[in-house]
């Protein structure tokens, strides 16, 4: 790796410091950032399609294969939003979707301390949700280099699940360990370090797209439309009374 490649830890140039900013100009940069996050999404459509096409024929061969989601902090944060969203959206069952959280569930709300580095507690995860090939895991760590994350991907793998493993570093670890590597090059933060920032943004933008389009290919969306929804509420129940006249031949 090119020892001047910037990096999610890479301290922003001095122009671009929030704290020596104006307001207009620190959310100038941010903002900005958001666009360069999309623009690293872009860039590696290639390697999106490919794992996208993958996770479909993986979970279209069984009828209860699962997308797995796995990972740290923000990045596991990121993944469960996509994840539990496919259900209203998608009629997507619930028992077809599964979390590798480090720190367990109660990590989603607070800071687990040092649960990114137990690579053993990813392995044990991995087992007792007895995953298996007919799974398809992805791995979330903006630098690529997380133990839990990386371990958790390398464990399923060898369980047989296709794995996809999304980094925002180069050369990573993560999307070296996975059967599909995704690299989403989002660089320097304008709070070095600060991942919940642009290479957060860019996480989701790749998660909507991937789960999106395999449950388009799955036939749960109709001329562009959720018609696979669940009405679970009176804006919802609206919603599908206009798609279902839609519909109507």
């Amino acid at each position: 790796m090119n020892e001047k490649a910037e990096t999610t830890e890479s301290i922003p140039a001095a122009a671009r410091w929030l704290d020596h900013l104006a307001d207009s100009e620190a959310l100038a940069v941010m903002v900005e950032d958001q666009g360069q996050a999309a623009a690293s999404v872009r860039a590696a459509l290639p390697e999106i399609e490919a794992a996208s096409r993958a996770m479909f024929d993986r979970l279209r061969a069984s009828a209860t294969g699962r997308i797995i989601y796995a990972g740290a902090g923000t990045s596991i944060r990121i993944g469960v939003q996509d994840g539990v969203e496919l259900t209203p959206t998608f009629d997507w069952p619930e028992d077809r979707s599964a979390y590798i959280i480090a720190g367990g569930p109660a990590a989603l709300l607070r800071s687990v301390e040092n649960a990114e580095d137990n690579s053993e507690d990813a392995r044990n995860q991995i087992a007792e949700e007895k995953i298996c090939a007919d799974d398809v895991l992805i791995g979330i760590a903006a630098s690529g280099s997380t133990p839990f994350t990386c371990a958790a991907v390398d464990a399923a793998r060898q369980a047989g699940a296709l794995t996809i493993g999304i980094a925002n570093n180069p050369c990573s670890r993560l999307a070296a360990t996975a059967d599909h590597g995704i690299t989403l090059l989002t660089g320097a933060e304008s709070v070095a370090g600060s991942t919940r920032l642009k290479a957060g943004t860019a996480q989701k933008i790749c998660l909507n797209l991937m789960s999106t389009l395999v449950m388009v290919r799955m036939g749960r969306v109709r001329n562009g439309m959720m018609s696979a929804m669940r009405a679970s509420n009176a804006k919802l129940r609206a919603r599908q009374l206009r798609i279902d006249a839609a519909l109507k031949p």
